[in-house]
C-alpha cells in the first residue's frame, strides 16, 4: 500500500476516535433529553421537571413549563434526532431535530448543566415556524422569530445587589474578628467550599486579617458600584465597586453563582488604597 494512502486511512480512524469520543462523552445528555421528552408526551410534568437545572425550575413553574412546550408542538414528541453535539467541562449543547407523532419535525436546540456530576437541561430553544419579522424593541431579550426558556438568572436589582454585598463583607468581617475563615467558609457556594479547606482560606486573606485594620468599619457604609453588574456566559454575577472611607478607598470584586434560587459567593477580594 502506498504511503499516501496509509496516511490517508490513518486520518479516517483518527476522525473516527474522535467522533465516537464525542458521542461517548454526550451519551448523557441524550438520556437526560430523551427522558425529558417522554415525560412530557406521557403529559407527566413532575417527572419532566426532574430533568431540569436548579436555576432553570426556580424560573419556570409547571404552568409556564407546559404551556411552552404545547404551543412547540413538543408534547406530541416521537423521537429526536442530534445532528450536533457540543461538550465543555460541565457544560454541553445538542441541537437537532424532534420528530413528532404526526411526522411533523421540530428544529431544537438544548444546553446542558452538570448538576450532581448529573447532566440537567439548562436552556431550551426553538426557532418559531412561519414568516418572522425584526422585533421592534432594541432591548428584546432574545432574537426575532426565537422561542426559548432558560435558567440563566438575571442581575439582581440594586437593592438586591447591595444586600449581597454586605452580607459577603459582614460574613468576612465575622471570620477577620475571629482570626478564622471557618464562618466565612460555612457561608459561601458549595461549589467554592469544595474547593478549598479553611485553612487554605486562612492563609489566603492573612494579608488582610493580619494587617490590622478594623473592617467592620465598612459595615457603616453602603456599597457604590463602579459597574453595573454582569453575569457571563458561565452563569457567574461579577459586582465591583468601592466604600467611600477615608483617608483611605476601600474597592471590592465579588463573584456569584446560583445555587439553587439563591445566589451564593465564588469570589471574594477586598483592597484598601
Amino acid at each position: 500500500m502506498k504511503t499516501w494512502v496509509k496516511v490517508v486511512l490513518g486520518i479516517v480512524a483518527v476522525i473516527g476516535v474522535a467522533i465516537g469520543a464525542v458521542f461517548y462523552l454526550t451519551a448523557g445528555m441524550v438520556d437526560t433529553a430523551d427522558g425529558f421528552f417522554t415525560a412530557v408526551k406521557q403529559d407527566d410534568m413532575t417527572k419532566a421537571r426532574t430533568y431540569l437545572a436548579e436555576t432553570f425550575k426556580a424560573r419556570t413553574d409547571e404552568k409556564t413549563l407546559k404551556e411552552f412546550l404545547a404551543k412547540s408542538a413538543l408534547t406530541k414528541f416521537k423521537e429526536a434526532s442530534w445532528g450536533n453535539r457540543q461538550i465543555s467541562g460541565g457544560r454541553g449543547e445538542l441541537e437537532g431535530t424532534v420528530t413528532t407523532e404526526t411526522g411533523g419535525t421540530i428544529p431544537i436546540k438544548l444546553t446542558l448543566v452538570k448538576e450532581n456530576d448529573t447532566w440537567k437541561i439548562f436552556q431550551l430553544e426553538k426557532p418559531a415556524a412561519g414568516l418572522q419579522t425584526e422585533n421592534a424593541s432594541p432591548s428584546a431579550p432574545q432574537q426575532a422569530g426565537t422561542s426559548k426558556l432558560t435558567g440563566a438568572p438575571s442581575v439582581p436589582e440594586k437593592a438586591g445587589a447591595i444586600a449581597l454585598v454586605k452580607q459577603s463583607l459582614h460574613d468576612f468581617i465575622v471570620s477577620a474578628d475571629k482570626k478564622s475563615m471557618e464562618h466565612f467558609r460555612d457561608s459561601i457556594s458549595s461549589l467554592w467550599r469544595k474547593q478549598v479547606t479553611t485553612a487554605q482560606l486562612d492563609e489566603a486573606f492573612k494579608p488582610l486579617t493580619e494587617s490590622g485594620a478594623d473592617w467592620s468599619v465598612l459595615e457603616n457604609f453602603d456599597p457604590i458600584f463602579s459597574s453595573d453588574g454582569a453575569i457571563d456566559e458561565d452563569g457567574v454575577l461579577l459586582l465591583t465597586g468601592y466604600y467611600a472611607t477615608k483617608p483611605s478607598q476601600v474597592s471590592f470584586k465579588q463573584k456569584f453563582i446560583r445555587e439553587g434560587d439563591t445566589w451564593k459567593l465564588i469570589g471574594f477580594q477586598i483592597d484598601a488604597k
